[in-house]
């Protein structure tokens, strides 16, 4: 058996990083898949779809005009347009240290501005400039500085006399800022309960968003470790809420509570996270949106392993990553072009569920699926895919493997 948990926590176990985000690597969430423990982080960018779109759309670009058009410079206020003009092109040249001194500049002056003058939907713009500001103190590496200006912006959302006029896209803004806080929490290597503090307000915020006012009960009680009423993928969403919107938070909280064990409380985030992207009949997802799901069931299995493996949990994860697998194939087998993501989490489902089958001792299955996960590998070329499955069938050839064969 301790034969079972080393294959297994050498072949299923992330290094919990994975990167993404809008100009560079540096979200850190729970990697899913053995394969792709060792890609360098240009190729895990590919795995990661989930929060880099939330941060791109939520905080970066969502609702606040394509803030980093020149032409869009008219819909800021006279008092911001030079410094936010001059910004923006030192960003572009890569001149961060001018570029932050406008951007903290305009981010200063914004605030002392009559909110109304801002126009609709005014806390966009004004978050806008502070993310802005944020982003190139990360690019930087003043990240602690960035840390800081998240704060005060998320702050500035939940003010009493500001939340009652937020609107739905304003309250999401808050709901990014937040779970980026618990990204950078983690980098800082702030304390754990600071990191959580920030990704279960960004999740039960936006359960509340979902949720809506009621008669009966106030909007604002909500405790996401009590989901029992909140059936996500069949609720009448508002238009603007994607899947990312709502899952992406989900998803870095489960990886959260992953990481620290407690997978009590991260795998009902994780199938809220799927039930979304692979909804039940009637309703249909995209290709793309399944591959995602099959993602996050990649990541259930690894969670199951983490554990002394029994002939149950084994059973338990083995059903995870085979559902993973055929996900991905119908996925792949509807889609019209070939989507990267789904190209890349079938070499890994492929692999996984070898895995499976080598530890179980069923040598001609798991040969015949690490053989088809090492031609695809190559075909997409995935170098790590193809040294991993080579490795395991090299193994198997030698007759390595014979101990793990399950009682």
């Amino acid at each position: 058996m301790n034969s079972i948990r080393q294959r297994a926590g050498k072949l299923l176990l992330g290094s919990l990083k994975r990167n993404a985000m809008v100009h560079r690597p540096s979200l850190s969430v729970t990697r899913p898949y053995s394969i792709l423990n060792q890609l360098p982080p240009a190729r895990r960018r590919i795995i990661t779809p989930w929060f880099a779109t939330f941060l791109l759309g939520g905080v970066v670009l969502s609702g606040y005009g394509g803030f980093i058009l020149y032409q869009t410079l008219t819909m800021w206020p006279p008092e911001v347009r030079s410094d936010l003009r001059n910004a923006v092109r030192a960003k572009h040249k890569g001149d961060l240290e001018s570029s932050e001194q406008h951007f903290h500049r305009a981010w200063n002056t914004i605030q002392t501005l009559p909110i109304d003058l801002l126009g609709s939907q005014p806390y966009l713009k004004l978050t806008g400039m502070a993310v802005a500001l944020a982003d190139v103190l990360e690019l930087s590496n003043k990240k602690q500085n960035a840390y800081d200006v998240y704060v005060h912006a998320l702050k500035l959302l939940q003010q009493d006399q500001v939340k009652a006029t937020l609107t739905g896209p304003e309250r999401l803004r808050a709901v990014a800022i937040s779970s980026k806080l618990g990204e950078l929490a983690k980098e800082l290597k702030r304390s754990k309960t600071e990191e959580e503090k920030w990704l279960v307000w960004a999740v039960e915020e936006l359960l509340r968003i979902v949720k809506g006012p009621s008669k009966d009960d106030s909007s604002e009680d909500v405790d996401y470790r009590h989901q029992g009423s909140f059936n996500l993928p069949m609720l009448a969403l508002p238009s603007w809420i994607s899947k990312t919107d709502i899952g992406a938070p989900l998803e870095a909280l489960g990886s959260f509570y992953a990481g620290s064990g407690r997978l009590d409380f991260a795998m009902p985030l994780y199938l809220q996270a799927i039930s979304l992207l692979i909804p039940p009949a009637p309703k249909k997802s995209t290709p793309e949106d399944r591959c995602r799901g099959a993602q996050l069931m990649g990541n259930l299995s690894e969670m199951i392993m983490r554990g002394a493996p029994t002939p149950e949990t084994l059973h338990q994860a083995e059903a995870w990553a085979s559902q993973a697998l055929a996900v991905t194939k119908k996925a792949r087998a509807d889609a019209s072009k070939p989507i990267v993501q789904c190209e890349e989490v079938y070499a890994a489902a492929l692999f996984n569920v070898a895995t499976f089958r080598d530890m179980a001792g069923d040598k001609k299955v798991a040969r015949s699926l690490y053989r088809d996960g090492l031609e695809h590998a190559r075909s997409i070329g995935m170098t790590e895919g193809v040294v991993e499955a080579s490795r395991a069938l090299h193994r198997l050839d030698m007759g390595d493997g014979a101990e793990v064969k399950m009682s």
